[in-house]
């Protein structure tokens, strides 16, 4: 054979080789384990010119802790946007739709205008509820089951803060949502520095900085009755109140200083200090009040056992803000990042240089178990969420949040 016709059946062998590798490539039978069918809608992914590939399941890094990750199909869940505007904060209540037949429901504030909106949870059809105009809301709250709107936004001069305490106009049963309704209410003092709600949203603690201390005032929103239950010479503090006995102060984090946690009886005006010396320390209590969630400058995400002092290690990494509990205190959902790059937490992410795209994670303490629910971006009409404000209703049929990308508010169905 001449060497032309050598180096020609080469060159054929190799393109037939190719050939057979690509077929069997291409053509080969997806695995099945711990990957989920696409289904039918796969071809109609927004996302992406091409067929909708199986997400692969990849579990967290655990510990020996007795935490297991599951390695099953993602569950196919039902994942809405509920506003049509970035909102400024929310609440989920019971609201009596017809005679003795109450269903979840949400209020919320349009960040932009100060308006009201509600919808039920189960029939997204958004109606305004008020028409007061108060521009560039920051945070807002509710309290009274839903009755009672706290707003706080910048007076014009850019540095005053100002928190505004409203009655929503009252609804009958039945009746069409009410709207072009003013909402009246009272100003609280200028520059709170920080408020949280009791857990029956009955109350607001606050703190104010009066010279150079702060003071920690509680405020009855039924009787507008005020009681000063705190006071200290430092004046960076984030509050929580978890339960009826217990107020927590944290010092507010940085990555590269160690933070505190104390908590605080509102009866009793006591202060006790919890955890101390954990850098980018940020926490999260449960509702019974004997669990601590609480996350490091590294992210690891871990529980705290008050009676104890010990804790675990959970083995998913986020912030415990990114976190709610169950009522019953033995279930966390979480917006887990898939990803997390090099940066100083958790300054980065609140600076807005870091953001990241969550996955819902489900963390049952009572068996020990984690489980990915859903990852946003692989759903139709799905998007990269970056999850804040977690919020459940009362029976736990639904997971609400805030993505922080944009600030419009989403519904997970969970059962």
């Amino acid at each position: 054979m001449s060497r032309r016709n050598f180096i020609l059946l080469i060159i054929v062998l190799i393109i037939i080789t190719a050939s057979a590798l690509l077929f069997f490539y291409f053509n080969q039978t997806p695995s099945q384990g711990g990957e989920e069918d696409p289904g039918i809608f796969s071809g109609f992914n927004p996302f992406s010119g091409i067929k909708d590939i199986p997400p692969k399941i990849t579990p967290p890094p655990y510990t020996d802790n007795g935490y297991t990750p599951t390695t099953g199909k993602i569950e196919k869940r039902s994942l809405v946007k509920i506003s049509t505007m970035p909102i400024a904060g929310f609440v989920v209540f019971q609201k009596e739709r017809e005679e003795k037949e109450f269903t979840p429901a949400l209020r919320y504030v349009d960040r932009a205008t100060g308006n009201i909106y509600q919808t039920f949870a189960d029939e997204i059809q958004e109606k305004k509820l008020s028409s007061t105009i108060i521009p560039k809301i920051y945070e807002a709250l509710f309290g009274n089951n839903g009755e009672v709107v706290i707003m706080r936004y910048l007076k014009t001069d850019n540095k005053t803060i100002q928190t505004f305490v409203g009655n929503l106009p009252e609804e009958k049963t039945g009746e069409d949502m009410i709207s072009e309704k003013e909402v009246e209410g009272s100003f609280l003092p200028d520059n709170i520095s920080n408020l949280s709600l009791s857990s029956d949203t009955t109350q607001v603690f606050y703190l104010l900085n009066i010279n150079d201390n702060v003071t920690g005032i509680v405020l009855n929103l039924k009787n507008n009755k005020k009681t000063q239950v705190f006071d200290s010479p430092f004046t960076e503090w984030l509050s929580f109140w978890p339960s009826s006995k217990m107020i927590t102060l944290n010092t507010k984090p940085s990555g590269i200083v160690p933070g505190y946690m104390y908590a605080i009886n509102p009866n009793k005006k006591d202060l006790n200090r919890v955890l101390a010396g954990i850098n980018g320390l940020t926490t999260l209590t449960s509702p019974n009040g004997k669990l601590i969630l609480y996350s490091n400058n590294n992210l690891r995400l871990s529980v705290y056992h008050i009676d104890t002092k010990e804790a675990d290690l959970l083995g998913v990494n986020t912030l415990s803000e990114k976190c709610i509990w169950n009522k019953t205190s033995d279930i966390l959902y979480c917006a887990i990042p898939k990803n997390t790059n090099q940066g100083l937490y958790p300054d980065s992410w609140y600076k807005g240089k870091i953001s990241f795209s969550d996955e819902i994670w489900k963390i049952d303490l009572s068996t020990n178990s984690t489980t990915k629910i859903i990852d946003p971006i692989n759903i139709i009409g799905g998007e990269e969420i970056d999850g804040i404000k977690l919020a459940l209703d009362d029976n736990e049929n639904y997971l609400f949040f805030i993505n922080k990308k944009d600030s419009y508010l989403w519904k997970l169905d969970l059962k």
